[in-house]
């Protein structure tokens, strides 16, 4: 009798800790790039049918709000994904600082893999969470499909997670490579059948011949600019697809085609589709409609997004698949927004900040090579130097943060360590904070000093953005009520 009681508590314990989700076998998420509320309430009335239609009726709405600062990259990513944020799941940006060589760095940029169809190898190694995949293969085990398809590499793999059985992303064009889909060895079926058989077929021969015109007569549109008043617009997909509709219409068609061959929720064992989209056109200044141009973007998103549930419900059933769809912040609001509001708009030179710093330095300790270099939102000390010199790292670094406070544009500045006991502390993580932190008022633009001049880098586009969601499922889901953390997302999903 007591054995029997065990064995029903352990198998209890094991449906409360791992739930099944056979009314829903498949789960689609799709990342939206750029797409928030603001346009989506203004691109309403155009959207008769398709899926953003379908959602706006059907589906729980919500607006997310991430609670880190948000620098464009694929941070926002992670977030979602794991769960958590930056200073657990380790995409503080999409670019470190590399001590050793004194270099930036891609993040996910892994020499110990190969790419596949493309000379760059990425991984989710320096990815620490795990991901809504990762947690769905520990449960089922080999005998769930996990596929990311999207539109550049590092948003692709950082919704493949670890675990994914194969990741694809649209291969930036150049004289010596065409657009195709490209992967990385660091998926076990590297690029799917589907991909490879999509990019021989000619079908990117088909796209590329195309050009993109407005949909609409332009005076139909909301926010023409003046020049797309007078000349309309057009654009060669050809030039580089990757920021036209053409990108969404691929990363569609492709999903579809991995789905059916794969037999994705046909079975009680729950798949996983994770999409990146985006409504960035190829002129897009910031994350909100300023032109007729990304007004079409939008049209042709929800072409698309309807195309994808009305095939996924015509080949599996609405009970059977259930849609995520997440907007993400990537541009921001633009400079010319700030200007007029009679806000002041400035920028902030890292470089020469570092270079500065460096001098102040020799001042005091020297004329010796006391910083290795400037990133992001910080500054990195030679700590080999200061070791050797017998100096105090704790009271350079407090010098060089009283320093930095002298700078214009700079809003507050401390040691690293002062920032883990701060506001800001889910935003770092040790691997790749340098050793004096510092932050920019807002309307500050963070640049480096390029052979083309002064040019912008990653910076924070936005404190703590908010983001429109869509959960659109053909099951009964209690849901929370007003907005939520962007790190509930996942719970959300592993319910």
């Amino acid at each position: 009798m007591h054995k029997t009681r065990l064995l029903y508590s352990l198998i209890l314990s094991l449906f409360v800790a791992f739930p099944l989700l056979a009314s829903d076998r498949l789960t689609v998420v799709v990342v939206v790039d750029g797409m928030n509320d603001e346009d989506l309430r203004l691109m309403r009335p155009y959207w008769p049918q398709g899926g953003l239609r379908t959602l706006s009726e059907e589906a729980y709405q919500t607006t997310i709000s991430y609670p880190h600062p948000v620098y464009g990259g694929d941070e926002t990513t992670a977030t979602l994904m794991t769960g958590t944020t930056p200073s657990e799941h380790g995409v503080c940006m999409n670019r470190y600082f590399d001590r050793a060589t004194r270099q930036v760095q891609e993040l996910l940029l892994d020499p110990n893999e190969s790419g596949i169809a493309t000379p760059k190898a990425y991984s989710a190694r320096n990815i620490l969470g795990a991901t809504i995949g990762d947690q769905l293969r520990m449960r089922y085990g080999h005998s769930a499909g996990i596929y990311a398809v999207g539109i550049n590499a590092t948003t692709t793999v950082t919704l493949a997670g670890h675990a994914a059985n194969a990741c694809c992303w649209l291969g930036a064009p150049s004289d010596y490579e065409p657009l195709r889909w490209v992967s990385t060895s660091y998926y076990p079926e590297g690029l799917p059948s589907e991909a490879d058989e999509m990019n021989i077929s000619g079908r990117f021969d088909q796209v590329n011949a195309h050009i993109w015109t407005p949909r609409m007569d332009i005076t139909m549109y909301n926010r023409p600019t003046e020049e797309e008043k007078k000349r309309s617009f057009s654009f060669r997909q050809g030039d580089d697809l990757r920021h036209t509709p053409a990108a969404n219409t691929l990363v569609t068609e492709l999903a579809l085609a991995i789905q059916k061959r794969r037999h994705l929720g046909e079975d009680n064992t729950p798949d996983l589709l994770l999409l990146q989209m985006t409504v960035v056109s190829p002129h897009a200044k910031a994350d909100r409609i300023l032109t007729a141009e990304q007004e079409d973007m939008y049209l042709c998103l929800n072409q698309d997004l309807g195309y994808l549930i009305e095939q996924l419900d015509h080949r599996i059933g609405k009970a059977n698949f259930r849609v995520l769809v997440v907007g993400r912040p990537v541009l921001g609001i633009d400079n010319e927004c700030i200007e007029a509001a009679n806000l002041p708009v400035s920028t902030f030179n890292a470089d020469r900040a570092a270079a500065l710093t460096s001098t102040y330095l020799m001042a005091l300790y020297g004329h010796e090579r006391w910083i290795d270099g400037g990133f992001g939102q910080a500054i990195f000390l030679n700590r080999t130097l200061i070791e050797q010199k017998h100096l105090s790292l704790p009271t350079i670094q407090r010098q060089v943060a009283d320093f930095m406070l002298e700078f214009e544009g700079v809003s507050l500045a401390m040691p690293a360590s002062d920032v883990y006991l701060s506001r800001y502390a889910t935003s770092f993580e040790k691997r790749f904070t340098g050793d004096v932190v510092f932050f920019l008022r807002r309307g500050t633009i963070l640049t480096h000093t390029s052979k083309d001049g002064e040019v912008p880098i990653d910076g924070v586009i936005e404190a703590k953005p908010e983001s429109p969601l869509f959960f659109w499922s053909g099951s009964r889901i209690s849901f929370p009520e007003g907005n939520i953390d962007a790190t509930q997302i996942a719970d959300m999903l592993n319910e």
